[in-house]
């Protein structure tokens, strides 16, 4: 794969300033197109050899352009803050609206690439991280971002003169360091491990360059021109949203029957028996979030969907009573905001996810698209029916890193749903409560018991099972929800 790339390109002095101001020219107005438009956001992902010149050619690449919209993020070893979450947390956080771009210089390859080359992890491994790396990208790629992987290369001969001249220039000697030595010295190594990254993640959707690193005047051209295309071709894509992949039929395609039938939602429970049930949960839920293991290995997130009025309120705050108010957050999920909606959907729950010995409570979640924007019309079947795989991916994350996932569905009859929204509506300090959307949304209840039926089916998975609430005697639901944490704690 790097061969092509050891030939020694060169380009003449001449040549290369002959050839610059074309190039500019490209780069500045298909980057303004981009800024006008936002049809999408660009992301250059930048990985290679050390001394190979990446830092020189994205500085001059950033003067090309217009750099008051474009972010470079150096992307060192992980903060403690960022070691709580998972890995690809943090590249999350950084990703750039529609119109701009963002420049990752190290990136969710450097990390799997590192530990594979130091033994730190075995070649099973390196695999499952490529695998992750190119649903991440597929997902980045059709929620219309725009890739660039570009990996700088040298032989091993050219990369031991180019750190021995830095080394021996007084202005450039703080640019090699011991660590750049200690990986030359497993140059071949790198050079295999990092050949199998990039044979496994150079895809249709997200190719990578490899440019060779020898001649700076042919790199920094290569790399302009490259960044150029890619902008210009993606301006002159049609728009058109891509077809839906297929849905696979449910159970209720068959028998008419959804995985909401057999709930049986007379269970209850007295006051009494409730109260002291109550009470003891609650300490549990206390200690176990102030258990040694929790506070330094584990965190929770907790995601409550369910029917409209099915009290999942009432049983949020039962679970957020008994919890440290400095370790437990709340966030409330709505339409999202113009600067959620310029970038891919799961970014605004990602930025939401809780570090070690820390709770997060979503009231509505991620769910939104396979529910909501999918009856309502808001996403179009190509983005709701991928959305059950990204979903299963982003909890996968979320399992592997030690973070325990509790999905709660509350459920309640149509009459009693009923019954709460009149009672909302002729109590004063309710009427908050009920709005227009919940009528509409109840004159949509078929379409939406589908919509769950299909969102149980295909994301209930062993890492992040659904648990059935039984809704209809709030005392009862609120009971389960504590009990169902509990168990998602233990295991």
């Amino acid at each position: 794969m790097f061969e092509s790339a050891e030939l020694g390109h060169q380009v003449s002095k001449a040549d290369y300033e002959a050839q610059v101001p074309a190039v500019r020219e490209r780069l500045l107005n298909a980057q303004y197109e981009l800024l006008e438009s936002r049809k999408f956001s660009l992301v250059v992902v930048v990985g290679g050899v050390d001394g190979a010149g990446k830092g020189d050619t994205i500085n001059l690449l950033r003067s090309w352009l217009d750099p008051r919209h474009v972010r470079v993020h150096g992307m060192g070893p992980p903060s403690e803050d960022e070691r709580g979450r998972p890995p690809i947390a943090r590249f999350w956080a950084r990703l750039p609206p529609r119109g701009k771009t963002a420049v990752f210089m190290g990136s969710w390859y450097t990390a799997p690439i590192v530990d594979r080359v130091f033994r730190r992890t075995k070649p099973p491994e390196l695999d499952t991280a490529m695998e992750h790396v190119r649903h991440f990208e597929r997902m980045l790629t059709q929620e219309r971002v725009v890739l660039v992987k570009l990996w700088f290369h040298l032989s091993k001969e050219e990369q031991r003169q180019r750190l021995r001249r830095l080394e021996k220039d007084p202005k450039q000697r703080w640019r090699v360091t011991e660590t750049d030595w200690k990986h030359f010295e497993l140059y071949d190594r790198f050079r295999r491990i990092s050949a199998r990254a990039l044979r496994e993640t150079s895809t249709d959707f997200a190719p990578w360059l490899v440019v060779s690193g020898n001649d700076a005047r042919y790199r920094q051209l290569t790399v302009g021109r490259a960044i150029a295309t890619a902008l210009e071709q993606a301006l002159a894509a049609p728009s058109a949203p891509a077809p839906a992949p297929p849905v696979p039929p449910s159970a209720s395609d068959v028998d008419g029957l959804t995985v909401l039938d057999p709930l049986d939602l007379s269970k209850s429970i007295a006051a009494k028996p409730y109260r002291s049930r109550l009470e003891k949960l609650q300490g549990e839920l206390a200690l176990a979030t102030r258990d040694p293991k929790f506070v330094s290995e584990r965190a929770l997130v907790c995601v409550f969907e369910g029917a409209d009025a099915a009290g999942k309120g009432g049983a949020i705050r039962r679970v957020a009573e008994p919890l440290d108010a400095r370790i437990c957050n709340v966030v409330p999920v709505a339409a999202p905001t113009d600067e959620e909606a310029a970038r891919p959907y799961l970014w605004r729950f990602w930025r939401h996810i809780p570090g070690r010995g820390r709770v997060v409570i979503f009231d509505r979640s991620w769910y939104g698209r396979v529910l909501v924007e999918r009856v309502e019309g808001f996403a179009p079947p190509s983005e709701w029916a991928r959305a059950y795989s990204e979903i299963n991916e982003l909890e996968e994350h979320l399992v592997e890193h030690g973070i325990r996932v509790a999905k709660l569905w509350l459920q309640i009859s149509p009459e009693e749903q009923l019954r709460r929204f009149e009672e909302r509506q002729q109590t004063g300090f309710k009427q908050f409560k009920i709005t227009e959307e919940d009528w509409r949304n109840r004159e949509k209840a078929p379409q939406y018991r589908l919509a769950v039926n299909d969102m149980i089916e295909r994301t209930s998975t062993e890492l992040a099972p659904w648990t059935l609430v039984e809704a209809e005697d709030k005392r009862y639901a609120r009971v389960k929800v504590l009990e169902t944490i509990l168990e998602t704690l233990s295991r």
